[in-house]
């Protein structure tokens, strides 16, 4: 076994000739082995030596072993234990597993099943410290500070939504396509006392109304034609956690009666089943729709609504948060940046530009313009002129020099777009030596092409 990093295990065990035959096999596998025969030493071991395994003997004197666990466990919970026991103290060692031992061995054991027990210890260990990882990254990543924006507006959702994280309170977060309505949902749930249990997602709107309850309640085996095993729900899968109810406003009154249930009796019945199932989830929904007006055209339950609204929340859309467009434009050129290892500065004509358009799409249409942008763009400065005509338009149609300054931009593309059809009629249509006498690198030039509608064939 070849360890980049070893793993440190300590070994405890008063009889000593098979401490030394499993100190040997042990470190024969390429981990780092201390041993003792000495009980009462070991406390003082791992204080030393911050083992990732102890391995121990379950009945010694004067110190058990589940004293050595318990000893491993305040000082790292993330210590793996593996006890070691005779076939008469089995009903102790299941103790331990209560106590949070990773497993029992029964002597005599198999040094073959050691050390499988060992290297299964050291994966889970390696799986809980990378899930940590992971959900502290998760919280840094949709922590609020990082939630782009400086108007007045955004900084009061902030604040309000700051003080609902905390609580299990059920969360409705309504705004147009595009605000960030998941990115608020997943805040909430990263900084709240659930951010160590699931995050479960689902798009309401995007599952057929047939297997959504099957989706989120689950379904016992031959409750319908294409059910073969029993299956949870997402409710289930959630359960300590949260879930995120997106598009809700899409749901069938029917479906809105069965969630109304879970929300009033926080359990669920899978479909075909006849028993209720309690669960501890946190619910956050989203829509884009007015559910207000859904509900007096009674397309949409209002005791339901009035559950969902324990804690509104209403992204307002970018038009509205008009400071805020430069701010996004700088978060996502250094994103793109990051990502084709090119850092892209853009002229202040060009934000000038994108924070007077109205951003029917939000900010998820304005990610993907800056994206665009960099990829059509002659050089690292990111111009006016990069910008698709639609945004150049709606600039220009609120402009008092409208016509003055649509025609000048027509009257250059028609001149580039005749230079380089020109100089490619003479070159046969060879493009590397194209660019080559347009003085740009090939990739320049296939852009440039894209942007200007250049589709010349030889």
């Amino acid at each position: 076994m070849n360890n980049s990093k070893k793993a440190k295990i300590l070994i405890v065990d008063d009889e000593v000739n098979l401490l030394d035959v499993l100190s040997t096999v042990v470190a024969n596998e390429g981990y780092s082995v201390k041993s003792t025969n000495f009980p009462d030493k070991a406390e003082s071991m791992i204080d030393k030596y911050d083992f990732d395994l102890v391995v121990t003997d379950l009945k010694m004197e004067p110190i058990d072993g589940m004293s050595i666990l318990r000893y491993a466990k305040r000082k790292d919970p993330n210590t793996q234990v593996l006890m070691m026991t005779a076939f008469g103290t089995i009903e102790t060692a299941i103790e331990a597993l209560k106590a949070g031992a990773f497993d029992y061995i029964v002597k005599p054991f198999k040094l073959d099943n050691v050390k499988l027990f060992i290297r299964r210890a050291l994966e889970h260990r390696a799986t809980i410290i990378e899930n940590d990882n992971l959900k502290e990254i998760l919280k840094q990543k949709y922590d609020f500070k990082n939630i782009i924006g400086d108007s007045s507006a955004l900084r009061n959702i902030i604040q309000r939504v700051q003080k609902v994280a905390a609580t299990d309170a059920t969360v409705l977060i309504t705004g147009e396509s595009g605000t960030g309505k998941e990115l608020f949902a997943k805040a909430i749930y990263a900084n709240s006392n659930r951010h160590n249990m699931p995050f479960v997602s689902i798009n309401c709107g995007a599952v057929v109304e047939t297997l959504l309850e099957s989706e989120l309640f689950g379904h016992v085996k031959g409750s319908f034609t294409d059910a073969s095993f029993n299956k949870k729900g997402l409710f289930q899968v959630a359960d300590g956690g949260t879930i995120f109810l997106d598009e809700i406003g899409l749901t069938s009154k029917s479906f809105q009666m069965k969630l109304l249930r879970v929300l009033q009796e926080r359990e669920i019945r899978r479909v075909g089943d006849t028993k209720d199932i309690k669960v501890d989830v946190r619910v956050i929904a989203a829509t884009n729709e007015n559910l207000e007006e859904k509900v007096k055209d009674l397309s949409f339950r209002e005791d339901l609504y009035y559950r969902l609204t324990v804690f509104p929340i209403h992204i307002p859309p970018l038009r509205d948060r008009t400071g805020d467009v430069s701010l996004l434009i700088k978060y996502f050129l250094e994103k793109t940046s990051a990502k084709l290892g090119k850092i892209f500065r853009p002229e202040k004509e060009f934000v000038d530009v994108l924070s007077k358009y109205n951003w029917p799409g939000n900010i998820r249409e304005l990610e993907n313009i800056i994206e665009r942008s960099v990829l059509l763009a002659d050089s690292t400065t990111i111009k006016a002129d990069d910008l698709p005509d639609s945004i150049l338009n709606f600039n220009d149609n609120s402009s008092s020099n409208t016509t003055t300054k649509r025609e000048l931009r027509s009257i250059i593309d028609d001149a580039q777009r005749n230079h380089i059809i020109r100089v490619l009629e003479e070159t046969s249509g060879n493009k590397k030596l194209t660019a080559k006498i347009l003085g740009v690198d090939p990739a320049t030039l296939y852009r440039k092409m894209e942007k200007l509608d250049v589709a010349f064939k030889k």
